[in-house]
C-alpha cells in the first residue's frame, strides 16, 4: 500500500476545503484500486459532496444547526463551542474511500472529496492518503 501525508492550511473560519484535485493527482498513473483519504484529527471529517454550488455552506449551516457553538458542551477548552467540534466526526466521519480506475478518480460528476473542519483553534491539517492496488 503507497501512502502519503499532506498538509492543508483551513484558516481561521469553518471550512469545507475541496481535496479532490490534490486526491486526484496523487492517484494519477497508479491504476486500478482504491484510495483512502483521512483526517487523522479529532475534530475534522471527510465529506463527498457537490460544491460550488451552495452545498457546502448549506453543509456548515446545517452542523450549525445540530452543533451550536454555544456554551453547552462538556469539552469546552479552546474558542467558544469547540466541544461541538469533537463531536463532529461522528456525524462526518473522518474518513473516505474512493474508487479509482485507471489512475483516476471514479467520482460521480458532481462529487468532491472535501475536508470539513468547524475548528478554529487548528488551522494546520494533516491529511493520510492511501492508495490499495486492486
Amino acid at each position: 500500500m503507497d501512502s502519503e501525508l499532506i498538509h492543508v492550511r483551513t484558516g481561521s473560519t469553518e471550512r469545507v476545503l475541496d481535496l479532490t484535485a490534490r486526491v486526484a493527482t496523487w492517484v494519477e498513473g497508479r491504476g486500478d484500486g482504491l484510495v483512502h483519504v483521512f483526517v487523522p484529527h479529532a475534530t475534522a471529517g471527510i465529506a463527498i459532496i457537490e460544491t460550488g454550488a451552495g452545498s457546502d455552506d448549506d453543509l456548515l449551516a446545517a452542523l450549525g444547526d445540530l452543533l451550536p457553538a454555544d456554551d453547552r458542551w462538556r469539552h469546552a477548552h479552546g474558542s467558544r463551542g469547540h466541544g461541538r467540534s469533537h463531536v463532529m466526526p461522528a456525524i462526518v466521519p473522518p474518513y473516505a474511500s474512493v474508487p479509482v480506475l485507471d489512475g483516476r478518480l471514479a467520482l460521480g460528476t458532481w462529487q468532491s472529496i472535501c475536508l470539513v473542519d468547524l475548528n478554529l483553534d487548528n488551522p494546520d491539517r494533516e491529511i493520510r492518503l492511501s492508495f490499495l492496488r486492486g
